[in-house]
């Protein structure tokens, strides 16, 4: 009995390819008939790299390790079969897009139906016919081509969507980041730190600041006599008047209650002549709280503004706890800045003689004398700012 051709896994390479110009797409061919599989590398030498197996366990394995671009499988084998090939192929994550060609002499329809619903490209009967042959390879090759196409697409299209949902995410926690300094400073010194890197312009800290504590005269006996509508009313109409000051001179709000007010000047960023900007700031709020007072006034509400400003050093950082954090000034020169507030009447702006001795040349201000501040050992030296001198105005 004469033993069946042997044919080895690949066609010599002489047979396969004769251009250097690309490599081949690579053929699988499965089939138990050595005749068939040597008719098969005679036909499409010539165009592809042809690999054969001679039993459905061979092909698997070399589907496995090779991933060729199609696969010519028969049906009828002994063993494992094309229709178990196949729905293993199909069932491989790793091996499910590899088109898959059916070649066989069945010819009744439920084998054509059962292997399209077992996921085959294609059905070709034998004998089959070389030129019909090719162009069917042809067709599934280009039809793979698109596929791999759209799915490297779709691949780089997650992978897009993926950095762009980082970067998204990077830009919210960004944006919360700056929505919780804006709570302190204002805008234009919040994206400051942002961008500069940020958090540790919020450690704590040494510094000489200038602090302003802003107040109203007259809204304690206000609130006593005057429903809590009203007075919602008049505390948003003044945060949103002073605020918007406070803001434009790009002062740190490090806390307000109520009427109360505490900005801060050169912190957490160093700015350029702080005392005459914190000065700056206080005038104009005296000037646009004028047309605010007569308004209250005509509804009956006697309210007026005082201001205190110190120039000094602190100490300044975050204090809170997990939940809650603030950013606050501790030292003398916030608790004279408080007391003088106090003692402002409506309209003034006081100050002390160390910070007048700062900016004295360049503003008119009218000595009060020496006031006892609650807090404060010793009588403390007053002065009333007005405003600017004509040369430093202009």
């Amino acid at each position: 009995m004469t033993e069946p051709m042997r044919l080895p896994d690949e066609v010599p390479e002489s047979v396969l390819s004769r251009t250097d110009i690309a490599p081949p797409p690579t053929i699988l061919a499965v089939d138990d008939t050595p005749d068939n599989l040597s008719l098969l590398a005679d036909l499409l030498g010539d165009h592809y790299r042809v690999r054969v197996a001679t039993n459905g366990a061979r092909a698997l394995e070399l589907a496995a390790s090779g991933q060729p671009d199609v696969i010519l499988l028969d049906i009828m084998m002994r063993g494992v079969d094309g229709y178990e090939v196949l729905e293993r192929l199909r069932a491989d994550s790793r091996l499910r897009h590899i088109p898959v060609i059916m070649i066989s002499a069945v010819g009744e329809i439920e084998s054509v139906i059962r292997c399209v619903e077992l996921g085959a490209e294609d059905y070709l009967l034998k004998p089959f016919n070389p030129t019909l042959l090719k162009a069917r390879i042809g067709a599934t090759l280009e039809k793979k081509r698109l596929r791999d196409e759209v799915r490297s697409q779709a691949e780089q299209l997650a992978q897009w969507n993926r950095k762009l949902e980082e970067r998204v995410q990077e830009q919210v926690a960004q944006l919360d980041r700056l929505g919780r300094l804006k709570r302190f400073f204002s805008p234009h010194l919040a994206e400051a730190i942002i961008s500069g890197g940020g958090t540790q312009l919020l450690d704590t800290h040494r510094r000489e600041v200038v602090v302003a504590f802003v107040d109203m005269r007259g809204f304690t006996s206000f609130t006593d006599n005057s429903e809590p509508e009203e007075v919602m009313h008049v505390l948003g109409e003044y945060h949103r008047a002073m605020g918007r000051l406070i803001v434009a001179h790009e002062g740190t709000l490090e806390h307000f209650a109520g009427d109360g007010m505490m900005i801060l000047f050169n912190d957490p960023i160093e700015v350029k002549d702080p005392i005459a900007r914190t000065i700056e700031m206080a005038l104009a709020m005296q000037k646009d709280f004028a047309p605010l007072r007569a308004q209250w006034t005509r509804r009956g509400y006697d309210l007026d503004l005082g201001i205190g400003i110190v120039q000094g050093y602190a100490t300044l950082g975050p204090i809170g706890f997990e939940e809650r954090w603030e950013y606050a000034c501790i030292g003398g020169v916030a608790n004279l800045a408080a007391r003088l507030c106090s003692e402002a009447k409506g309209g003034q702006i006081l100050t002390n003689r160390k910070t007048l001795a700062r900016i004295e040349e360049s503003i008119d201000a009218h000595a009060l004398g020496d006031m006892t501040l609650k807090g404060i050992a010793h009588p403390v030296p007053v002065f009333n700012i007005v405003g600017f001198r004509p040369q430093r105005a202009s």
